[in-house]
């Protein structure tokens, strides 16, 4: 019984990224489906949520909380496919940050590599899991 309750504990300390990571990923998943919905609705406000700076700040934040997460995930159970899935969805939402906002494409590759990022972090903290099994 002290097992189980000490591998939880330490998957709590140490998902913590993954489910910051998780929660940012949604965010930009919204984000973007709002960014759609509201340019239709109303362009003012579309404007503002299409500011390139958004963005390119979203991206960077995940770019950063996933070179700490992966990197950690890999020191610590040694599985490489999260942090490969991870990384080419940050490769799908760069590539989305480089067209013309509003180009075709634009905002399917942003959901795919959201979605794949999301994917990696997810993984990564189930391979927490069953390390500390």
């Amino acid at each position: 019984m002290e097992s189980a309750q000490s591998s939880q504990e330490a998957d709590d300390r140490s998902g913590w990224i993954d489910r910051l990571a998780i929660a940012l990923s949604g965010l930009c998943l919204i984000h973007c489906v709002a960014t759609v919905l509201l340019l239709s609705l109303v362009a003012s406000l579309g404007g503002l949520l299409a500011n390139p700076l958004i963005h390119e700040v979203g991206l960077t934040m995940a770019m950063v909380l996933a070179v700490f997460a992966f990197i950690r995930g890999l020191r610590n159970h040694g599985r490489m496919r999260p942090m490969s899935i991870g990384g080419v969805g940050l490769c799908f939402m760069a590539y989305a940050l480089s067209l013309p906002h509003g180009a075709p494409g634009e905002v399917i590759f942003t959901v795919v590599g959201v979605a794949l990022v999301a994917t990696g972090h997810l993984l990564n903290r189930k391979a927490y899991a069953l390390a500390a099994a």
